[in-house]
């Protein structure tokens, strides 16, 4: 699906340009502290001009045969450009979790680690993040690890999605 650059992209945005829009696809995920799944997922970024990307995510969990089990993960948030190839990204997680994360783009590909995260207490106890996001041929692949509930960074999830 072609793609072109908004007339009101801040200069800032840039390297993170090729986000904008709508992504749609499946992935996976995993954790020594559950059981693996697939899941379908939806990533909707948007602007108004200003350096910032409004950013929404919603997942669902998938059977091996693709069909739909149940609602997943939500987040939504602000990814921050302050200047071009520096990010901020701030985020709200459905299960309780608020995180900050920084990073670098450039080239197709976004690189973010957590600096700060705070919790509910009902929510599970998440300690870091790291996150790489890249447009390889067009579509979205990114890696989210995860340490939380006493285990080490590790990978979380993965997935590819398309340009809907």
């Amino acid at each position: 699906m072609p793609f072109e650059l908004p007339d009101n992209l801040h200069p800032n945005c840039g390297p993170v340009a090729w986000l904008l829009g709508t992504w749609r696809g499946n992935g996976y995920g995993a954790y020594p502290t559950i059981e693996s799944f697939q899941f379908g997922q939806e990533l909707i970024f948007t602007h108004d001009g200003r350096p910032f990307f409004h950013y929404m995510s919603r997942a669902w969990i998938v059977d091996e045969a693709g069909e739909f089990v149940r609602d997943g993960a939500m987040e939504t948030g602000f990814l921050r450009c302050p200047e071009p190839g520096k990010v901020e990204l701030l985020l709200a997680h459905n299960t309780g979790i608020s995180e900050i994360w920084y990073g670098e783009a450039e080239g197709g590909k976004l690189e973010i680690h957590t600096a700060g995260v705070s919790f509910t207490e009902t929510a599970k106890e998440v300690t870091a993040g790291s996150r790489m996001y890249g447009n390889v041929e067009g579509d979205l692949l990114y890696a989210n690890d995860l340490a939380a509930v006493g285990q080490e960074l590790q990978p979380h999830t993965w997935a590819r999605l398309q340009r809907a």
